[in-house]
């Protein structure tokens, strides 16, 4: 039994970003495109669930949240960053890091809401 302590992140995604996080078996995200040269998961549902309703669905008609776990003491070497509010609240992992990212996430990406 696996007996790491983890942290709940969320993640608003589009139908693209999505489809390469199943063709993982749902497992892992996607490698960053060129210009974006940061993964960045949220800390709560609610931030996610706005950028998802309000932002994927006009860009693409359709907005997912994901939630998915990573091991604790990992994420903790990525800084927290405060975007908006004082709820709004991102983790900033660079491009390069990603895989490393992926090996440490404890489970499945699940996704949790969908709007249309």
């Amino acid at each position: 039994m696996d007996e790491r302590e983890t942290l709940s992140l969320w993640r608003p995604t589009g139908p693209g970003e999505l489809a390469l996080v199943e063709a993982s078996g749902w497992t892992a995200w996607p490698p960053r495109l060129p210009d974006q040269p940061i993964f960045y998961p949220v800390l709560n549902e609610d931030y996610a669930i706005r950028i998802a309703r309000d932002w994927n669905v006009a860009a693409s008609g359709v907005g997912y949240v994901t939630r998915f776990e990573i091991d604790a003491d990992f994420a903790a070497r990525y800084p927290v960053r405060q975007v908006g509010g004082q709820t709004i609240l991102e983790l900033w992992v660079p491009a390069e890091e990603l895989e490393e990212f992926n090996r440490h996430i404890v489970g499945r990406i699940e996704v949790v809401h969908e709007f249309r």
